[in-house]
This record gives structure tokens, sequence and C-alpha cells, in this order.
């Protein structure tokens, strides 16, 4: 038993958080915690077990041990009720050696009977230490969860700002190339020569003589239609 409590202790000392510190994944470590606490506790429990029920041997031949004290008591008096000293006496000094053995048994007994009181204690604290920390570690887990969830968000986060920074970059250069196409565009007006208005109006006036002569020769080919 000695054992079992040792290797259980050491699980209950171990710095947790000294483990967590060093696991990769503090879920995993803890899942894993939890079930070297639960395999060692099982241990426990056995052992508490046996602790108890050595304790009811114990008391089992302390009760024995009284009960055969009582019947050599009755068996001395009832040989002096009928006169036989020797008798009495022999069944007195059977009971004076019950009573010597019956001594150890009670102290056997009041040792075993603290064993098992100081392991039931240990027993019950552990059981209520042990879905503490279940609870805890749920706590934990579902924390760790979130905090996983929140890297891929901040890491989406990054990724916007970056796309923000690209469209960015992408405005500044549409607005650089509208510059150039501007300067092509002036640069080109500049290069071309300047309009010669009189030849322009010439060119008017020579449409308009061109439209004059076709409605002439339309009247014409009417009348000699007689249209």
């Amino acid at each position: 038993m000695a054992g079992i409590l040792d290797r259980f202790a050491t699980i209950i000392k171990a710095n947790i958080n000294d483990l967590l510190d060093k696991a990769e994944d503090p879920s995993k470590m803890i899942d894993q915690y939890m079930r070297d606490l639960t395999e060692s506790f099982a241990e426990v429990k056995e052992a508490t077990a046996g602790v108890m029920a050595e304790e009811t041997r114990c008391k089992r031949l302390v009760d024995e041990n009284t009960k055969e004290v009582n019947k050599y008591e009755d068996l001395a008096r009832r040989a002096l009720e009928k006169g036989n000293e020797n008798d009495a006496r022999m069944f007195l000094a059977k009971k004076v050696e019950l009573q010597g053995a019956g001594d150890g048994l009670k102290t056997a007994y009041d040792a075993a009977h603290e064993n098992a009181n100081k392991m039931r204690e240990m027993h019950d604290k552990l059981v209520k230490d042990i879905e503490t920390l279940n609870a805890r570690r749920e706590a934990i887990k579902a924390k760790a969860a979130v905090a996983k969830t929140q890297d891929k968000v901040n890491d989406l986060t990054s990724g916007a700002d970056k796309a923000e920074g690209a469209m960015n970059a992408f405005n500044r250069m549409e607005a650089r190339v509208d510059e150039m196409l501007d300067r092509s565009n002036a640069k080109a007006e500049l290069n071309a020569k300047p309009v010669d208005e009189a030849a322009a109006l010439e060119k008017k006036y020579i449409e308009e003589g061109q439209s004059a002569a076709v409605d002439d020769e339309l009247a014409r080919l009417k009348s000699e239609m007689g249209l």
C-alpha cells in the first residue's frame, strides 16, 4: 500500500503549471494528467478498501475475544455455583489469558480503525478534488479552444490588413497611370497643329455650294418629268 500511496502522492504533488508550460498542447497535457490521477486513484480506492477490510477483521477478532472472555466468566460463575472452585479457577485462568490476547487485539483494532478513518477521509477528499480538477479541466480546455480560434481570427485579420494594403497600392498605381495618361493627352494636344479657321470656313461654303447644285439638278429633273 505504501508504494501505491507514494505513486499517488507523486502525481498530486506534481507542479501542473510546470507541466503545462512545457507542453505544446496544454489540453492534451491536462487530459494525460487526469488519466494518471484517475488510474492512481483507483489504486488508492482499492487500498482504502483493503484498510477498511483490515479494520473489519480486527473488529471481528476483538468481538470474538470479548465473547470468549464473557463465556469463561460465565463458566466460572456456574462452576462456583456448583461448588467446583478448581474448575472456576481454571475457567478464570483461561479468561485472563484471553483478556491478555484481547488487549493486543484491541490495540491492533484501534490502529486499524485510525488508519481506516484516515484512508476514508483522504478518499472522500480526493473524490471532491478530482471532481474540481475535472471541472477546471473543461474550463481550461475551453479557454485553449478560444485561444486557438483567436489565433486564427488574428491571422485572418492580418490577412485582411494585407489585402487592404494591396488595394491601397493598386489605387496609387491607378492614380499614377491616370496621371501618365493625362500627361500624354496634354502632350498630344500641344503637339497638334493650330486649326486653320479660314480653310475650315472655305470648306463650309464649298459644301453649301454643292448642296445648292444638287437642289437645282433635282428641280430640273422634276420639271422635265412633269412632277
